[in-house]
């Protein structure tokens, strides 16, 4: 199953122009590099639904927070942290 993950938008760091953006996303401390092109509002400090790498919409941090509960016990959370440590 594909879900959006909600992380938390924490830096900027590639910026080509107004449209093409790339940051770093903490989704409960596993940081990943995200695309930011489909969600030019996200501010750094915004959530963010990510899909496959790219940043899809924003989120309220109460409903990131309740989501990324639900997917911690669902076990998709684990996932993410297996993913982390393969690539290392």
């Amino acid at each position: 199953m594909c879900l959006a993950i909600p992380g938390k938008l924490l830096s900027v760091t590639v910026q080509l122009d107004d449209t093409f953006r790339q940051g770093k996303v903490s989704f409960g401390g596993i940081i990943k590099e995200v695309n930011l092109s489909m969600v030019p509002e996200a501010n750094v400090g915004d959530y963010v639904l990510v899909h496959v790498g790219v940043a899809i919409g924003r989120v309220d941090e109460e409903e990131a927070q309740q989501t990324f509960e639900y997917l911690k016990r669902m076990g998709e959370v684990d996932e993410i942290a297996d993913e982390e440590k393969s690539t290392q």
